[in-house]
C-alpha cells in the first residue's frame, strides 16, 4: 500500500472487499474517502479504518459499534477511550460467542446421540428383514 492515497480499486484489492462495501462503509459514515470528481481517494486514516472495520465485523460486532468505537480516536486521550471501550464491546461479545459455542456443542451432542439412536434402529429393522428372508 501507498503511503498517499489509494483508489476505490486499490483498497478493493488490498483488503479484498468490493467497491459496493466500500460505498456501504461510506454511506454509513465509517469511511471518509476525498473526491475528487467521481473519483474516491482513499487515505492512510481509511486503511486503518478499514481494517478495523473488518476484524470488528469479523468478530461479530455490529456497524453501529463499529462506527462508535471509531468516532471515539478522536477522543484526545492517546486511544484509551477507544481501546477501553473496545475492550468492553469485545467482553461483552466473547461471552456471546462463548454462550453460543456452548449452546452449538449441546445441539451437537444432542444430534448425535439421536443418530446413534436411529443406526441401531437401521441396524434393528435390516435385521428383521434379513431374518425374514
Amino acid at each position: 500500500m501507498t503511503d498517499t492515497v489509494m483508489t476505490i480499486r486499490e483498497m478493493c484489492d488490498a483488503f479484498d472487499v468490493t467497491p459496493r462495501t466500500l460505498r456501504f462503509y461510506e454511506s454509513k459514515e465509517l469511511l471518509f474517502p476525498h473526491r475528487v470528481g467521481q473519483k474516491r481517494l482513499f487515505t492512510r486514516r481509511d486503511r486503518a479504518r478499514l481494517k478495523l472495520i473488518l476484524r470488528g465485523k469479523r468478530f461479530g460486532f455490529s456497524l453501529e459499534e463499529i462506527r462508535q468505537l471509531l468516532d471515539l480516536y478522536d477522543a484526545g486521550d492517546q486511544q484509551q477511550t477507544q481501546i477501553t471501550a473496545a475492550y468492553n464491546v469485545a467482553e461483552r461479545r466473547l461471552a456471546d460467542m462463548e454462550r453460543q459455542r456452548d449452546e452449538l456443542n449441546t445441539a451437537i451432542a444432542d444430534l448425535r446421540d439421536q443418530m446413534s439412536w436411529g443406526h441401531k434402529m437401521i441396524k434393528s429393522f435390516d435385521a428383521r428383514r434379513t431374518a425374514a428372508e
